[in-house]
């Protein structure tokens, strides 16, 4: 469950033009409908992209297109952004379970630099009217895993109710934090889901920090300590998990960045393919990055099927060793 959002990429040609629309490189802001429209603007003269975006949206597609079967939960407006929104998710597998509003389409400009670095503007628009009472016990029947997207968590009856009924419905819970600041904004409400519902956390080394206030290491203890299963990626140096006195460090798969949009949501996305076929918690990293490393390597968090059979090949490669 998550921000059903639509990604438009640009690729800019320097951070000049960062700097013209007055965007603080690398930063994730909300703005306004007549914000988004003005940067679209700006824009007009520039080749973008567009797929269905959003953390959970981009972890779920991920996990469909490993070969896994997946649904999504969001809320999308009666607008062309909403119609292509739903066709792309058809179109990669995933299982729709959209709501809809007369509010237009969330979506969010991604703006990626020369090096990779990415500056989004979200317009979240219907994605964030999705509510507690639109919840229904049967959108979580057959299922084994239930994501979460960080980004929600400021909607706290809607998360609570949703984990509440996942766990009636016999799922784990995973969750991603998604951005160091939702954290700081939210770690009382965070601390108390993770202990009482939450069986998988997602963190970086910066949301580790801001949950847990300690180094990686530390931070992998501390959160282990409150849920099943830790995972802190660690940048260039890999991936860090957990689980009981159960640990591993990760190794990146090395590979050329171009864009680094989607690279946690593709991690999450091995992860949990892997834990949901049974594979050993080292393998479920190995799976995330070896996901993740590809997908930096192309622009936006969607790859071609030529790139997952690929992938697909190197998964059987190695847990069959």
């Amino acid at each position: 469950m998550g921000n059903a959002l639509t990604d438009i990429l640009f690729r800019i040609e320097s951070d000049d033009v960062l700097m013209q629309l007055n965007l603080p490189r690398g930063s994730m802001q909300l703005v306004d409908g007549a914000k988004s429209a003005e940067i679209s603007a700006f824009l007009s003269d520039v080749d973008k992209t567009m797929a269905a975006g959003g953390s959970a949206s981009n972890t779920i597609n991920g996990i469909s297109k490993l070969g896994g079967d997946a649904a999504f939960v969001g809320k999308i407006g009666h607008d062309d952004i909403g119609t292509f929104f739903k066709q792309d998710m058809v179109n990669n597998g995933v299982t729709p379970a959209l709501l809809s509003s007369d509010t237009p389409s969330g979506r969010c400009i991604v703006l990626v630099s020369p090096d990779g670095e990415r500056t989004m503007c979200t317009y979240l628009g219907a994605s964030a009217e999705i509510v507690a009472g639109d919840l229904k016990r049967e959108m979580f029947d057959g299922y084994d895993i239930f994501h979460i997207e960080g980004y929600l968590v400021q909607n706290h009856d809607l998360i609570r109710e949703a984990v509440k009924l996942a766990k009636e419905s016999g799922l784990m819970v995973s969750i991603d934090l998604a951005s160091y600041n939702v954290v700081e904004a939210n770690l009382s409400f965070l601390q108390e889901i993770i202990e009482k519902y939450v069986d998988i956390v997602f963190a970086n080394e910066e949301e580790s920090k801001a949950f847990t206030g300690s180094d990686p290491e530390n931070a992998l203890i501390h959160i282990s300590g409150k849920c099943s299963i830790a995972v802190v990626k660690i940048g260039k140096e890999g991936s860090l998990i957990k689980s009981g006195d159960d640990i591993h460090h990760v190794k990146p798969f090395l590979t050329e960045c171009i864009d680094t949009t989607g690279a946690g949501d593709l991690y999450a996305a091995g992860f949990l393919f892997g834990l949901a076929n049974d594979y050993p918690l080292d393998i479920c990293g190995k799976i995330g990055s070896l996901v993740s490393a590809n997908v930096v390597a192309v622009v936006g968090a969607k790859m071609t099927d030529a790139v997952w059979r690929r992938i697909q090949t190197e998964i059987i490669r190695f847990v069959t060793v």
